[in-house]
């Protein structure tokens, strides 16, 4: 077997041109502006974010080739400074001797420190190379702007289905880097299955190919049903990386479709996180937390009962607990909405922050001691058990100086209605008792 057959499928069967590129037609279609500047060989500093397997270190690599450039690559977790100046001094010097341009790509370069950052800048000005990063993560959060005003951010896509089936294709047919010589059959309900496990990812799919190809019976030309859900049982988790930009933006799905009363979409996107490996009682926070924001005195037995998920979670682990959790997720999302606590405690603090220092009134203040009352502490207090319906009309509750101000402002929706009727009778009664006095 050759040394290029020992290689995994994934990388052999990594594109050479333009035309085996497969997916993101939103920037490579003939006419788009990046795939017009790698076909003329114009490089720019690059930044490809996107999810895994979608071709961002193949793109690196053909950016490279269409501009016939030396293709350098640093690794964002092993190299130092050091690293760096001697690849800047190395492209320097071809530069110099052959006049060959310097193409360096950083893998995962989300985890590039400051430092390294700063390293490699001046090089990325003064063009001594050609900078292309690719990763996972949100650029606008883990680059430095420097760096990021310097690079032009392109987006990649999860590979669709039809994508993943043109690649599977490829590696079912070419007879030098995939199993066209070896006329590896697979039916077409079978070639969807790997699609849809992949998950948009083209090395998973290569991957899980290959698996499936080398647990082949001897002398057998295809590969059937029961090898296929053997091969798929363990196809992995969806997309979900715990800490990144898909855990964050499907944590704001989930909380979105509860404010948006749409439970079968909370359910959705509490499976896809529960399936993507998330941690339970994580979920458990959050649900607890969009209870008190967004349903609020609404319906207070929202909380009550995100709080028993929580509980049972934490006693009876899965999967009881998760379908507690999704007990109270539907409860929430058909729950009347109030976000008028969150309102008012936001502004609360606000104030709070703006208002400075300012002194308890003394009718306001306890007086344990003997000192404490000879200075009026809790002196004029009105007990409000001793007011009529339990209510000291006209009293002031704020700081001296301080206009009394409305935070809470309940929504005409659930207990609400009935918060809000309560509160108009009393602010009724404050101005009876001023205009009595």
């Amino acid at each position: 077997m050759s040394g290029a057959m020992l290689a995994p499928l994934a990388d052999r069967l990594r594109p050479r041109t333009l035309a085996e590129y497969v997916g993101q037609r939103h920037l490579l279609a003939p006419g788009k502006p990046l795939h017009e500047a790698i076909r003329g060989g114009r490089l720019h500093s690059m930044i490809f974010w996107g999810p895994p397997g979608t071709g961002k270190t193949t793109l690196a690599r053909l950016v490279a080739h269409h501009a016939e450039a030396e293709f350098v690559t640093l690794s964002a977790v092993l190299s130092g400074v050091r690293e760096i100046r001697e690849q800047v001094a190395e492209a320097r010097h071809r530069l110099a001797q052959s006049g060959r341009r310097t193409l360096l790509f950083v893998d995962e370069v989300h985890r590039f420190n400051k430092s390294q950052q700063d390293a490699f800048l001046p090089h990325v000005e003064d063009g001594t190379f050609t900078f292309i990063g690719a990763t996972t993560e949100n650029p606008s959060f883990e680059l430095n702007n420097a760096l990021l005003s310097r690079s032009r951010v392109y987006v990649l896509r999860a590979l669709t289905e039809d994508d993943l089936l043109a690649v599977l294709a490829q590696a079912l047919t070419d007879p030098e880097r995939g199993y066209g010589a070896r006329l590896v059959g697979m039916n077409e309900d079978i070639r969807r299955w790997y699609a849809r496990a992949a998950d948009g990812d083209a090395r998973k799919l290569l991957n899980l190919l290959e698996i499936s190809v080398d647990l082949l019976d001897s002398g057998a030309d295809a590969i059937g049903e029961d090898l296929a859900r053997e091969v798929l049982a363990g196809g992995g988790a969806r997309r979900f990386d715990k800490q990144g930009e898909d855990f964050y933006n499907q944590i704001s799905a989930l909380h979105k479709s509860v404010r948006g009363s749409a439970p079968d979409a909370a359910l959705y996107w509490f499976c896809r996180m529960l399936d993507g490996g998330i941690d339970p009682l994580y979920l458990a926070r959050r649900i607890v937390r969009i209870a008190s924001e967004d349903i609020g005195n609404a319906d207070p037995r929202g909380l009550e009962l995100a709080l028993n998920a929580w509980d049972v979670q934490e006693r009876l682990g899965s999967p009881e607990g998760e379908l507690a959790m999704a007990q109270a997720l539907v409860y929430l999302a058909c729950a009347p909405k109030s976000n008028a606590v969150y309102v008012a405690y936001q502004a609360a603090r606000a104030d709070a922050r703006a208002t400075g220092s300012l002194e308890v009134p003394l009718h306001l203040r306890n007086a344990p001691t003997g000192l404490m009352r000879q200075l009026d502490y809790g002196k004029a207090y009105r007990y409000a058990h001793d007011e009529p319906d339990a209510y000291a009309a006209g009293e002031q509750y704020f700081p001296d100086g301080m206009a009394p101000r409305q935070y809470y402002r309940p929504v005409p929706r659930g207990l609400e209605i009935r918060i809000a009727e309560k509160l108009a009778r009393l602010k009724a009664l404050d101005q009876a008792s001023g205009q009595a006095g």
